[in-house]
């Protein structure tokens, strides 16, 4: 399969999108070039194939494969057909038939794409015709599995700007207000050595040292301990991520982290209670318990509330989401399009209510009401300015139950 499918199920809506693409990335390509390459692009091997295209059937092409892209360009004069691929948009190469297969153009290779793409390519069955292409586009798709080096540090384009500097944590963090008195900016993961899959710099509380840091890594999965993702421009009140805590059959506790997470609510003057969104279905939390994972249970942290969002592993998630590319593409059968669609899954998933989503909304309208009685307050306040005996109020007896629970 080559492409989404569009409204109006064009055939060439992809490939007319990929040469659309390919003039834009800054290389200077001759038309009648077979194949355009990029500064430190090298061409591995090319074939000639047959395409089987979703919408117009079995197209005879060239395909080129090099270090970076898998390019195919037809053969037909009635047909303009071109697939530029980049490699690292490739998640799964898969063999079709075999040698002994009948049927016409049953003999080949089947390549799933992370943008739900599906590429079926047909090769002659005489003389293993291809194992060569299978092995070659194996080494160059999955570079880091055959100890080769990724595109990106081979790439010779030249650019105004230095690319690694495009983006400054430290700046980024001042924008929000950061570092101020209640969190810090912490180096302890510059060199990826506390978590390989954290930024290298963190925002932690200013309370908690960065032994305090090492201890908690130790009782979180993969040591993705609790670290500020976003504040509050105003009230300050902050969202934090981390992974499950390493709880196992046996129950265990960490006082370190059951501290650190307290700190982290005294963090947030306006917070009672952490509210803690855990975005597995409470029965995968328990049975994570049994690998050594689990949750925050509300007996070991009393300062927390917990909530199961729901959300299935991304494995499920992915096979559902696969169905349903499926039922529309590249043709919607319209007699049984209910059915298919239910037996995806799919908008199960979708239709739950977001917690989040609704606590959102919920504050929102807490918002809107405060303002209203802060508006309110001063009004009457202005009238008794000239009043020297009127005790002076405050905008929080006005609302008491205002709450901001993240």
């Amino acid at each position: 399969m080559a492409s989404a499918p569009t409204s109006k199920y064009n055939s060439h809506s992809l490939e007319n999108e990929s040469i659309k693409r390919t003039s834009r990335d800054g290389v200077n390509r001759d038309v009648g070039e077979p194949l355009p390459r990029l500064p430190g692009e090298i061409r591995i091997t090319d074939k000639e194939v047959i395409y089987i295209c979703p919408f117009n059937g079995p197209i005879k092409g060239r395909v080129y494969i090099t270090n970076y892209r898998l390019y195919l360009r037809s053969l037909e004069t009635d047909s303009a057909l071109i697939l530029d691929v980049p490699l690292g948009v490739i998640s799964r190469i898969e063999k079709m038939g075999g040698a002994t297969s009948r049927g016409e153009n049953s003999y080949g290779l089947d390549i799933t794409c992370k943008d739900l793409r599906n590429l079926r390519f047909a090769l002659k069955q005489e003389g293993h015709s291809r194992r060569d292409m299978f092995e070659i586009l194996t080494r160059y798709a999955f570079p880091l599995a055959h100890s080769l080096p990724i595109f990106a540090f081979l790439n010779e384009e030249k650019f105004n700007v230095d690319g690694w500097t495009v983006y400054n944590p430290v700046e980024e963090y001042r924008r929000q207000g950061l570092p101020n008195h209640h969190w810090r900016i912490t180096f302890i993961n510059k060199c990826y050595k506390l978590c390989d899959t954290y930024p290298a710099l963190l925002v932690v509380p200013y309370r908690a040292s960065d032994e305090d840091l090492r201890r908690v890594a130790t009782f979180r999965s993969r040591n993705r301990i609790p670290v500020l993702s976003w504040i509050h421009p105003e009230n300050k009140t902050v969202i934090v991520r981390c992974s499950q805590p390493l709880v196992g059959m046996s129950g265990k506790r960490n006082k370190e982290d059951e501290r650190y997470l307290d700190v982290i609510r005294e963090t947030n003057r306006q917070v009672n209670k952490l509210t803690i969104y855990d975005a597995r279905p409470n029965v995968n939390a328990v049975a994570n318990k049994a690998t050594g994972g689990g949750y925050e249970s509300d007996d070991v942290y009393h300062n927390a509330e917990l909530f199961f969002l729901d959300i299935h592993n991304i494995h499920v998630m992915r096979e559902s989401l696969k169905k349903v590319k499926d039922i529309v593409y590249p043709n919607v059968e319209e007699s049984h399009w209910l059915s298919s669609l239910e037996s995806t899954h799919w908008l199960e998933h979708i239709k739950q209510p977001n917690p989040v989503e609704q606590r959102y909304m919920e504050l929102l309208a807490l918002r809107d009401e405060y303002i209203k009685r802060l508006d309110e307050l001063q009004l009457a306040n202005s009238a008794k300015l000239s009043d020297p005996s009127a005790s002076p109020s405050s905008p929080s007896q006005m609302m008491p139950h205002v709450q901001t629970h993240f």
